[in-house]
């Protein structure tokens, strides 16, 4: 899904670099953030809360926008429910104002888990013209503040 909305930022002008949150050691020259992660058992994926907690003070100078994979279907519940978990996780970074927030539906391979996981039903939910239109109007927002 990073690959995705990267691709989208790119088309509207902005350069783009897709990496792990892991893998960011300083957001350096960064104009802008995209952070993504997914929700489990009601929390944001830990990678992306150490990123958060680690960048805490970067990320109060550039935009950001974030985004949660998590329901395993669109319905206003699960949205809504898994927007309440990434607002929780957010809030525990209150110098990050995000420009954009996101929650997607989210995918499931059972034989990617361990149990009791693995005994899901395996599911997609994700809506690819959802995420491209909303990665089209952060390159608005990121094309707005950089320019």
């Amino acid at each position: 899904m990073a690959e995705a909305i990267a691709a989208v930022l790119a088309e509207d002008g902005l350069d783009v670099e897709v990496r792990a949150a892991t893998d960011v050691d300083d957001l350096g020259e960064c104009s802008g953030v995209v952070l993504g992660g997914a929700l489990y058992m009601g929390r944001l994926h830990k990678d992306a809360r150490r990123f958060l907690a680690r960048h805490r003070d970067a990320l109060g100078a550039v935009p950001v926008a974030v985004f949660a994979l998590g329901p395993r279907t669109t319905t206003a519940d699960n949205v809504g429910g898994s927007r309440a978990q990434l607002d929780r996780a957010l809030a525990r970074t209150p110098e990050l104002v995000p420009a954009a927030v996101a929650v997607f539906g989210g995918v499931i391979d059972p034989s990617a888990l361990r149990f009791p996981f693995n005994r899901m039903p395996a599911s997609d939910a994700r809506d690819w013209d959802a995420i491209r239109s909303w990665a089209d109007e952060l390159g608005a927002v990121f094309a707005t503040r950089a320019g």
